[in-house]
């Protein structure tokens, strides 16, 4: 069943890059107590992520934050170096968390999983966008297949 707005994100593991090397970081840690603004992807480095939807929110972090926002996030069903990667030749610095979801446990919990594996990517996330203050989401925003509006920085922006 997919999350809706009300509902408290569900407990798991993502994984980012640290000083130390990778790291866990546990939903219930990372959504208490702070207004995230998360986006998801279905692929780091694809085209319509690496050109409009990460770099929108790089962009837009300093007005993102400066509406109330505490961090904002970006998470794919992709391995934690890959997403370091991916952020690092973005140039996200430390304006966007990058969140990796290797095993797609937090999308599935989330209900926000697709099959492309048409496209020889196997299960990965739809393209979504949430705000969530203090664990709850307050703000949903799923995309249909092939679309980019509604996950978008300027639509977060226009939640805010």
């Amino acid at each position: 069943m997919t999350i809706q707005v009300g509902d408290k994100i569900p407990g798991a593991t993502l994984t980012t890059m640290t000083a130390d090397g990778p790291g866990p970081v546990s939903t219930d840690d990372f959504f208490a107590g702070r207004k995230v603004v998360l986006f998801s992807v279905p692929g780091a480095f694809t085209p319509t992520c690496s050109a409009k939807h990460l770099p929108g929110f790089v962009d837009h972090a300093d007005e993102i934050l400066a509406k109330g926002a505490d961090v904002i996030a970006c998470m794919s069903v992709n391995d934690v170096f890959v997403m370091h990667a991916w952020g690092k030749d973005a140039g996200v610095s430390d304006k966007v968390s990058m969140l990796a979801d290797g095993n797609a446990e937090f999308t599935k919990a989330l209900g926000l999983e697709m099959d492309a594996s048409g496209f020889g990517m196997g299960l990965r996330s739809k393209r979504f966008s949430m705000i969530v203050e203090d664990g709850v989401v307050k703000e949903l925003n799923i995309e249909e297949p092939g679309a980019f509006q509604v996950s978008s920085a300027e639509h977060a922006l226009t939640q805010l």
